[in-house]
């Protein structure tokens, strides 16, 4: 996940070092559950009404960001593995991708040069380019050039090292995953850890994808419907930021699904494509919310609308949303969460480190207490301490 805002966000350059490299959970037992947490299973038992599906998870649900994305590079095995090591809810695995010969791959952009070593591959020079994705023009390798096999060949490394130096550890460590191979990885997760293990896949750019021939929703339905993972309880919770694109899903499958919603004066690239004038700040009114509802069980709103933030960057007053949401059905899992400074709202900031750790803890709190449903984080062991103390407090 992740809009063109919060790339640009991520991608600024923030000088200093001095990260603080803490798990905040205890190690991990044998089943992969976080030991040593007092009142871990109160925390659990706050849930939404009613049994199976969505409303069977913990509330405020913690959902691993690309896996573990603040101690590994994302969208590894490595990553997805550490969140349920760490007690996460749903595993955010993945962002898809189609390749060249149509299989879906798990990459947070198409653009692979930033999370892979292909650079290093001297084979695939040539394969270097420019491309325009969504209005953006980005020069680098693209997945969709690539065959699976080649795909295989690469490794990944941590997206944002100037944030994230720790992480580079592990670079070279683990290949792309394919969807396929995280389907089959979570049948045998829950299977290994005796609870079911539920993932939260997005499809990426999907109009621009369609337009290459390589249409993701027909290919993610038809991978859901082998494994039998299309229904309304299974453990594979939909999003993507064109609503066209959960519309479309919604007339294949039967799963919970979400629409992502950047910033309030962006547009869906399906509705720039389109010719639909409406922006996010359209679609989170309580008509737009009611439409929304016609098709999907929950939206995906970035933090900031739900508590804006000041010139300063310090968080003001909450928004309607969540009630306005909640008063039309929907469920709310706002992005995303991470331990590091410049991630932070400035009001919960330590020092000016990029890599450093500002005070999480306190802007969870004040999220939770919005009656969000559950968040994404890059530390779902952080978000695991933080709803303790909120449901304990």
């Amino acid at each position: 996940m992740g809009s063109q805002d919060a790339r640009t966000n991520e991608q600024a350059s923030v000088g200093g070092t001095g990260r603080r490299a803490l798990l905040g959970a205890a190690m991990l037992g044998a089943t992969g559950s976080v030991l040593g947490l007092p009142g871990t299973a109160r925390a659990a038992e706050a849930r939404h009404p009613g049994g199976g599906g969505l409303e069977s998870l913990p509330v405020p649900t913690i959902i691993g960001h690309r896996g573990a994305s603040g101690y590994r590079p994302e969208h590894t095995f490595g990553s997805y593995q550490l969140a349920l090591d760490l007690g996460a809810d749903i595993v955010e695995a993945g962002d898809l991708v189609p390749t060249k010969d149509g299989h879906l791959v798990c990459r947070h952009e198409p653009e692979i040069g930033g999370t892979t070593d292909v650079a290093r591959h001297p084979e695939f020079a040539d394969r270097r380019t420019t491309k325009v994705v969504d209005g953006v023009s980005y020069t680098g390798w693209f997945a969709e050039d690539f065959t699976l096999a080649e795909l295989k060949t690469l490794r990944a490394v941590e997206r944002i090292p100037d944030y994230r130096p720790h992480n580079t550890l592990y670079d070279g460590r683990w290949e792309i995953p394919t969807f396929e191979e995280v389907l089959k990885w979570q049948d045998e997760q829950t299977r290994r850890r005796g609870r079911q293990v539920w993932i939260y896949p997005e499809t990426k750019h999907p109009t621009y994808f369609r337009k290459l021939g390589l249409g993701l929703e027909e290919r993610v339905a038809k991978l859901l419907h082998r494994y039998g993972k299309d229904r309304k309880n299974s453990p594979v919770v939909l999003q993507s930021f064109e609503p066209t694109s959960i519309q479309r899903l919604n007339k294949l499958v039967d799963n919970p699904l979400v629409v992502l919603l950047s910033t309030a004066s962006s547009r869906p690239w399906d509705f720039v494509e389109t010719g639909d004038p409406r922006t996010v700040a359209d679609l989170i009114t309580r008509a737009g919310l009611r439409e929304i509802a016609g098709y999907a069980q929950g939206i995906g709103p970035t933090l900031d609308l739900v508590i804006p933030k000041d010139d300063n960057g310090n968080l003001t007053t909450p928004t309607t949303l969540v009630k306005d949401a909640h008063a039309v059905g929907l469920i709310l899992h706002p992005y995303t969460m991470r331990n590091e400074n410049p991630f932070l709202p400035a009001n919960f900031r330590k020092g000016t480190d990029a890599d450093g750790y500002g005070d999480p803890f306190g802007a969870f709190r004040t999220y939770f207490a919005t009656g969000i449903d559950g968040v994404f984080t890059d530390n779902a062991d952080t978000g695991l301490l933080a709803r303790e103390d909120f449901v304990n407090g």
